[in-house]
């Protein structure tokens, strides 16, 4: 991709926002702050638990099969939600797909390239293979369920039901939540890829007006990470020992 083409998909994707009314009526909103004040908290308590539950305990599987179950009844009880459009190049309008997967492919190489360095530093590694050692001791194909599945629960609800309960700085606030909700983990590499990825995504529902594109960058993002930090940090000699 050229620099005029590379910058030209940003604006597209990043900035340049597209024409939609979704606002809720005043009774609306307030319910929709409730139920997500509420969810964010269930949430967070799953979220810890899960994480720090030793790797290859099947409460592991439960636990994050319920909290995208948590995730998934907050944001449909929290009110409607849409699925968004997106500029293609020819300045019309479409559902996001094709730019979503991009720029979740483009997130996933600069992951990929700031790994190298985290391989490189224990404090940074460690927690990484943290998270890796439960991926290692489950089936790769209900792990890569299990990825695909919360990922989605987790958009649709922080980039979904939470984001259009923000009236001021969505972006800034459901991010700073996401990675508080993240904390949880007491993993501080989850803490870091969590702040970054709201970033990109909660931008993503900014320009576009509703969850489709966040979820596509999620989950080609999530999985693709998923497939190849393991090898990656293999290659780069940073697996752990036994």
């Amino acid at each position: 991709m050229r620099r005029d083409e590379l910058r030209h998909f940003l604006d597209a994707a990043l900035v340049r926002k597209v024409p939609r009314d979704n606002r809720d009526t005043p009774v609306a909103l307030r319910r929709r702050r409730i139920v997500c004040a509420l969810t964010l908290v269930v949430g967070a308590v799953i979220l810890g638990v899960g994480l720090n539950v030793p790797p290859g305990e099947p409460l592991f599987l439960l636990l994050t099969g319920l909290l995208a179950l948590v995730w998934l009844g907050g944001a449909v009880l929290a009110g409607r939600m849409h699925l968004g459009r997106a500029w293609t190049r020819d300045g019309r309008l479409a559902r996001p797909l094709v730019q979503s997967l991009a720029l979740g492919l483009l997130a996933v190489g600069v992951f990929c390239a700031g790994a190298v360095v985290v391989a490189q530093v224990p404090m940074l590694r460690d927690p990484v293979n943290a998270v890796l050692d439960h991926a290692r001791s489950a089936p790769l194909p209900v792990i890569v369920l299990i990825t695909l599945v919360n990922g989605l629960a987790e958009e649709v609800f922080f980039r979904g039901a939470l984001y259009a309960a923000v009236t001021r700085r969505p972006v800034l606030v459901t991010t700073v939540l996401y990675t508080l909700v993240t904390a949880a983990t007491g993993n501080l590499m989850l803490v870091f890829a969590a702040a970054l990825l709201g970033v990109l995504v909660g931008a993503q529902r900014r320009v576009t007006g509703g969850v489709l594109g966040p979820m596509v960058t999620h989950v080609t993002w999530s999985v693709s990470m998923l497939l190849l930090l393991p090898p990656l940090l293999t290659a780069l000699g940073s697996a752990p020992v036994g």
